[in-house]
């Protein structure tokens, strides 16, 4: 009598592994023709794929839960991705909540649609179509250019002298800056005269790659702005935040009590809603960093 129940719940867990499987294969898929037409950081990544998981998912498999199965798949999918696409933990971390809330979304109106019929089917499928095409195109992109200013008071520092010198970088207090962001070494050249140039050299990338070298990184700053309490530093090479975002410009302007940091940037991840405000938050906490730097260096050089 228990023979045949067995039988039904062993088909039934080989019909769910198997679109597990459909749905990785098809994440995979995803991810390589995204990748080949250079929309890998548009919400065509970061919400199509965790849709097209989802989808897959209640399609091959045909789950008692879309939701559950989609969670668990989107793990495996995440576990997987730094090993084997070489992914870094930098990107994991960010990316992981972004996908399992679409995941969430998606799976529960798939569980929705099942109770309620097609209707709900068709109000949601615009609205997933239009988050997906964010970033995609120049007509469904958002503005990009961004800036952050942060001021800091000096105590009388000398800032201009600071400045002036390749700077010394003190250990990342910041707990958002050290989830895994590089970290400043060391830096080269001085000078605050228009054309004067700065070469930083950062902690090297090290994805979760099996086998995967350290990757160096490195910034290169030009000075194209001085003036009375103010100087503009071009970013002219960048292989440290190429990966997040372009830093533009850094900006600094001080008074005999205060200095003021901004960077400008331009952010390269959508969807913007998700990705904008975490862009200026860490550059903010960056800017707020340098402030502190270059005011702890004054001080030093007043002393």
């Amino acid at each position: 009598m228990s023979a045949e129940p067995d039988r039904a719940h062993q088909r039934r867990s080989r019909q769910v592994l198997a679109g597990a499987l459909a749905a990785l294969f098809a994440a995979l898929l995803a991810y390589r023709v995204l990748h080949v037409g250079h929309l890998e950081q548009s919400a065509a990544f970061y919400v199509g794929i965790p849709a097209v998981i989802a989808i897959t998912v209640a399609l091959a498999a045909r789950p008692k839960s879309a939701l559950g199965t989609t969670m668990a798949v989107i793990t495996i999918g995440l576990a997987l991705s730094g090993p084997l696409l070489g992914e870094g933990i930098v990107c994991l971390v960010f990316a992981a909540p972004l996908f399992y809330l679409v995941g969430l979304f998606v799976g529960l109106g798939i569980d929705f649609f099942r109770t309620k019929g097609t209707g709900v089917g068709l109000l949601v499928t615009p609205l997933l179509f239009a988050l997906v095409s964010e970033g995609a195109t120049g007509v469904t992109s958002l503005p990009r250019e961004n800036m952050v200013t942060v001021t800091r008071h000096t105590g009388g520092a000398d800032v201009e002298a600071a400045l002036a010198l390749a700077p010394r970088f003190p250990p990342v207090e910041s707990a958002f800056l050290r989830l895994g962001f590089p970290r400043p070494l060391a830096a080269e050249g001085e000078g605050l005269q228009v054309g004067a140039t700065r070469r930083i050299t950062f902690t090297p990338r090290r994805s979760l790659g099996i086998g995967a070298p350290l990757e160096p990184r490195s910034m290169t700053l030009r000075v194209k702005e001085r003036g009375p309490g103010v100087v503009v530093f071009d970013v002219v090479a960048d292989t440290t935040l190429a990966r997040w975002l372009d830093l533009e410009q850094a900006r600094f302007a001080w008074t005999r009590s205060d200095l003021t940091v901004s960077l400008r940037y331009r952010r390269t991840f959508d969807p913007a809603w998700y990705f904008g405000p975490i862009q200026r938050y860490g550059l903010g906490e960056a800017a707020g960093y340098l402030a502190e730097t270059f005011a702890r260096a004054g001080t030093t050089s007043a002393s």
